[in-house]
């Protein structure tokens, strides 16, 4: 099955707005294991449109265009598949009775043109807009391609995909199959390095598939099987999986959609009862904050500083302790910070020891010490290339992800 993503919109081309509606929808698509081989942007020219879409009829199976489907004069989508199918347009009362009564509602006049939201090609199923006026439309065509008409706002596009497309694409081309989908997250390892150390399984994949995406400083893969049972789809999934830790599970960290790794720490400290001290330099509180997000109110946090860059304020906030950026330095503070608070665990991340290079940009190095439940410390040494400001970002994730090596 392969779809074609035709983005509908003259603004679009002239990036006065953003397409998110492609991606998302090539997202859900690729979860039900259909495949979208083009996508294109195309204004709100009607014979451009029709170049377009004869394109696309002769290469894809379904093809699906976004926007145009409004009352305005450029929104002509619907009206140029009708003409390419040679297909006249009729009302969905449904659709016409809700705009009806918001005119009245709302004591305004309605124009004729409004009409054109309410209609939809003859003989195909249109979609009802919850939160909109412009219905969908999925037309099957024996001959061809068949036709999904989505509207262009992503507040009544993505509740139109959730609610009735995706349940509708499953019962049309996926029959009594079982789709199931798994979501594997991986920090430390970029998309170029996962999918060259996964090239022969990504290369061989058919079921489950396998598909990549670059998250900002992570990378998630989604594997997608489809089988007669939920049995043997998640079977496929295990042992998928199971081929693609042996190659790369020191950077998995856990799964979902929605995750990261401060969620995933903080739920281990929860569940394993531990609590944390945490003395912050180059990170400047941003560590601790990251990781409060997901405490869940628990008390995961049993105290701990954020240390001035000025060298007179940090002497005085915490005299015994040498903050130079060196493993020695951190070694001795985490212990001394665990004692001092009595926390399960403790985590010492230095100042930044920096130096400039003859491009006249600076690069450095941070240490972070974790001292565990049974005093063992564990110190790494962190470089970066140059100072810039997700450069803090990257140290507390580095932090998150030493942490979750012990806890996990």
């Amino acid at each position: 099955m392969k779809a074609e993503l035709i983005a509908v919109g003259t603004e679009i081309l002239l990036g006065e707005i953003t397409d998110t509606n492609t991606p998302f929808i090539a997202r859900e698509l690729a979860n039900l294991g259909i495949d979208v081989y083009f996508q294109s942007t195309v204004g709100d020219n009607p014979e451009r449109l029709e170049d377009t879409i004869k394109l696309a009829a002769k290469r894809s199976d379904l093809v699906i265009l976004s926007g145009g489907l409004g009352p305005t004069e450029d929104d002509l989508t619907k009206q140029t598949v009708a003409s390419f199918l040679h297909r006249e347009l009729v009302i969905d009362h449904t659709a016409m009775a809700k705009i009806e009564r918001y005119f009245s509602e709302t004591q305004r006049t309605m124009t004729e043109n409004n009409r054109l939201q309410a209609m939809y090609l003859k003989g195909a199923k249109p979609l009802s807009n919850r939160t909109g006026f412009a219905v969908g439309i999925f037309d099957q065509e024996i001959q061809g391609p068949d036709f999904l008409l989505l509207p262009g706002p992503p507040s009544e596009l993505e509740p139109m995909m959730m609610e009735q497309v995706l349940p509708l694409l499953k019962k049309t081309y996926l029959g009594d199959h079982v789709l199931r989908s798994r979501v594997l997250r991986f920090f430390g390892i970029g998309e170029s390095q996962l999918t060259t150390e996964l090239a022969d399984l990504i290369a061989t994949q058919s079921n489950p598939t396998i598909a990549p995406y670059a998250k900002q400083n992570e990378v998630t893969l989604r594997l997608t099987a489809w089988a007669q049972t939920d049995a043997a789809a998640q079977n496929a999934l295990d042992d998928c999986e199971n081929r693609i830790q042996t190659l790369v599970g020191k950077f998995f960290y856990g799964y979902g959609e929605h995750n990261s790794l401060a969620q995933v720490v903080a739920t281990h400290l929860i569940k394993q009862q531990l609590t944390i001290a945490v003395v912050e330099g180059y990170t400047a509180g941003h560590f601790s904050t990251a990781l409060d997000e997901f405490s869940d109110e628990k008390n995961v946090f049993d105290g701990g500083f954020i240390l001035a860059t000025n060298t007179e304020k940090k002497q005085s906030l915490i005299s015994e302790f040498n903050v130079s950026a060196s493993k020695s330095s951190v070694e001795k503070m985490v212990s001394c910070l665990k004692k001092k608070t009595k926390s399960d665990l403790s985590m010492v991340i230095s100042h930044a020891s920096t130096e400039k290079v003859s491009s006249g940009e600076q690069v450095g190095s941070v240490w972070i010490a974790i001292s565990d439940k049974n005093e063992n410390i564990s110190a790494k040494k962190y470089n970066f290339s140059t100072i810039r400001p997700a450069t803090k970002q990257r140290i507390v994730l580095n932090a998150l992800q030493q942490l979750n090596d012990i806890l996990k």
